[in-house]
């Protein structure tokens, strides 16, 4: 019998997300194909964050026959709840296990570890003898031929991939109950769904900086399979999921997709998929998509225009789809290959605001785009800069709305075009890449806040995360979710409603709604609005108060007692 640990280190890659609350497909698949070759065998998933807070765990690692770490980032981000494993750590945790077979895998073994935009990657010295194992190909493949082998290295091609998306089906399937033993599971784990590999654009060599051409053309999955692996999830237990691992769900079986750079969607598959997913997981809280090709959207219209009808229809309300634009430097795009004109991308935004900018029943939008801008890329001069600020602020002037713009570093992965370039630009542009985040940051992205979630919007679903302070810090599930403060300590890992008052650059500050007046503490009553430390004493002196009468009646000034009504409650605390 079999025994393994999967350590999830987390990972980031252009098309798939596994950083808490998400999980990869990488241990899902891994388990499975573990699981396929011995149903009993008994398997352990532990994430980094439980080895970082509890070292003892590492003691059960020299128990195991196998030790399996998933680890790297190519496209590293801000992380709320976990953040990916370094090489340092690693050799710290792993460096006195000696008796398992230790193997990596994810983008780390691939790439090296990407730990930040901008700077290139790291490895692990194989020298060192912290793995035995390097995988730079499919890890459920390679794990199931060195099962076969009885783990005889000699005779392991570690580079293996599979031949197609079936060779995973009965893997996806059958390692879905690991997500049990995940520590967010059931109330608050995602799990990013795969639906193809590849990417069209790889017929003409792909965007620059990217390693998703890498893997070639278009590789889909079919609903069967897929619908499979969610009904197993969601009888598991999963209650979240996300369609974000591929490079665009428009072009989910497109048509001539191995043909054509940019290949006509087909509207009818993706209502298979979007409704078989409902038919399988009738109530799951979240089904949110990810990432999107603007050159699609732009070249399709009527096409996308049936697709995004379809994804509200079916999704759930606060969804983005993360447009890769990378830049507005019509230099830029050419030197890079990139997919599309920043006219062609106004067209892509327009199209989504359109059809999918209307309110939902959780408070925000029902589906945004999101931007992703990209600096140190062949071509970058002191020019790309304004090029980029002048298609934020056109954005801006037409009133569309834009859930996220994230603006990050290039990472030259190994094997693509920018690998050559590497971080010659990003070192020589370094002052005016902050100067531009602090310009956006100010005249950008907290205007387009207000614009999302204006002042009294009521935001239901709030996971309370972090305590920093006198704010909690919590997020509703799904794609790229709104960071809200949530004035007082609140107790973590509970779902809240909050009435949104201020706006950070990234962020909103938000009330508990209702505030129960009658009970709230005095840090609580000073942040209402127009409420500060003399009329908090006097709410504290006069309550109980009955009625909203009696408390008008009570105020000094009743303009300031009207103003915070709308966040207020007489009832008994509940």
């Amino acid at each position: 019998m079999v025994s393994a640990i999967i350590l999830d280190g987390y990972i980031d890659e252009p098309t798939c997300l596994g950083v808490p609350p998400y999980i990869s497909p990488y241990p899902r698949y891994i388990a499975g194909a573990i699981w396929t070759f011995d149903p009993n065998a008994l398997i352990t998933y532990y994430t980094i964050d439980q080895v970082r807070t509890n070292h003892t765990l590492l003691e059960s690692f020299n128990t195991v026959d196998v030790l399996i770490v998933i680890a790297g980032m190519a496209v590293p981000g801000r992380y709320l709840c976990g953040y990916p494993v370094s090489p340092g750590e690693l050799y710290r945790f792993l460096g006195p296990i000696k008796n398992p077979l230790k193997i990596l895998c994810g983008p780390a073994a691939r790439f090296g570890f990407g730990m930040s935009g901008g700077k290139k990657t790291q490895y692990i010295n194989p020298d060192t003898k912290i793995f035995d194992v390097f995988i730079t190909g499919d890890p459920e493949i390679v794990i199931t031929n060195l099962l076969n082998k009885e783990n005889h290295l000699q005779d392991i091609d570690v580079s293996k991939k599979r031949k197609n998306a079936s060779d995973i089906a009965s893997f996806a399937a059958n390692g879905a109950q690991i997500i049990k033993q995940h520590p967010f599971f059931p109330d608050h784990l995602i799990a990013e769904i795969e639906t193809y590999r590849g990417c069209p654009r790889s017929i003409i060599g792909g965007c620059s900086f990217c390693s998703e051409p890498l893997k070639g053309a278009p590789d889909y999955r079919s609903q069967k399979d897929i619908h499979l692996e969610i009904k197993t999830l969601y009888s598991s237990g999963l209650k979240h999921i996300r369609l974000g691992n591929q490079p665009c769900i428009f072009s989910y079986k497109a048509h001539d997709a191995a043909k054509k750079p940019v290949p006509r969607p087909n509207p009818t598959e993706l209502l298979r998929l979007f409704k078989g997913i409902r038919t399988v997981a009738p109530d799951l809280k979240t089904i949110h998509i990810d990432n999107a090709n603007p050159g699609v959207l732009s070249t399709y219209p009527e096409e996308c225009r049936k697709i995004i009808d379809i994804i509200i229809t079916y999704h759930t309300s606060g969804d983005v789809a993360a447009l890769g634009i990378e830049s507005a430097d019509p230099y830029v795009i050419e030197e890079n290959n990139l997919k599309v004109s920043s006219e062609h991308a106004l067209d892509a935004i327009r199209l989504l605001n359109e059809v999918g900018r209307k309110r939902g029943n959780n408070g925000m939008p029902e589906l945004l785009p999101g931007i992703n801008l990209l600096f140190g890329l062949k071509g970058e001069t002191k020019k790309t800069f304004q090029y980029n600020y002048d298609f934020l602020k056109r954005i801006q002037t037409e009133q569309l709305l834009i859930r996220r713009i994230n603006i990050r570093q290039v990472i030259p992965i190994p094997g693509t075009p920018m690998e050559s370039i590497s971080t010659k630009l990003v070192k020589k542009h370094h002052v005016d890449f902050q100067r531009f985040k602090r310009r956006i940051q100010t005249e950008i992205q907290r205007p387009l806040l207000q614009q999302i979630v204006p002042q009294g919007t009521l935001l239901t679903d709030v996971i309370a995360e972090k305590q920093v302070g006198n704010l909690t810090f919590g997020r509703q599930m799904g794609s790229y979710p709104l960071l809200v403060g949530i004035i007082g300590k609140h107790e973590l890992e509970k779902p809240y409603t909050v009435k949104v008052f201020e706006y950070g650059f990234r962020s909103i500050t938000a009330h508990r709604y209702p505030v129960y007046i009658n009970y709230a503490s005095r840090d609580i009553l000073e942040a209402l609005p127009g409420i500060g430390k003399k009329r908090a004493s006097h709410i504290l002196l006069n309550r109980p108060f009955n009625t909203k009468e009696e408390f008008i009646t009570s105020f000094d000034d009743v303009t300031s007692a009207e103003k915070i009504l709308p966040y207020i409650s007489f009832e008994r605390y509940h």
